[in-house]
């Protein structure tokens, strides 16, 4: 359901953005690129627990650096036509694409206890 509801707001979003469109998939690239590398190196598994602060502070300094960077270089090319549009489809896709990774996450995980519990048992 929720996955409907996320594909009907994306919809929803760029038919009124249609003026600005470039706006708004600007914030929508730049979102899921800023949290997809934020997350993956942000929740890498590592054998040392101290590291873990270190990959957290990195992730988010890749996830801003990837933002500013982007939101300099579409500005450079004018690309972003509304900063209101761009704010908020930033906003909205980065709150989705980190529901989207946890998501995919859990997914992962329960089927690798799964076989492990498959295994166990033969």
């Amino acid at each position: 359901m929720a996955f409907f509801v996320v594909v009907f707001l994306s919809v929803v979003g760029g038919i009124l953005a249609g003026d600005h469109f470039h706006s708004f998939m600007v914030g929508f690239s730049l979102a899921t690129i800023a949290v997809g590398c934020c997350y993956w190196l942000s929740f890498r598994h590592t054998k040392y627990p101290q590291l873990a602060l270190l990959l957290l502070i990195s992730g988010f300094a890749v996830k801003m650096g990837i933002t500013i960077f982007g939101v300099m270089w579409s500005l450079e090319r004018e690309l972003i036509t509304s900063p209101f549009v761009f704010a908020l489809s930033y906003l909205f896709f980065s709150l989705v694409s980190t529901y989207a990774y946890f998501k995919y996450r859990e997914f992962w995980n329960k089927r690798i206890e799964a076989v492990k519990a498959r295994l166990q048992t033969t």
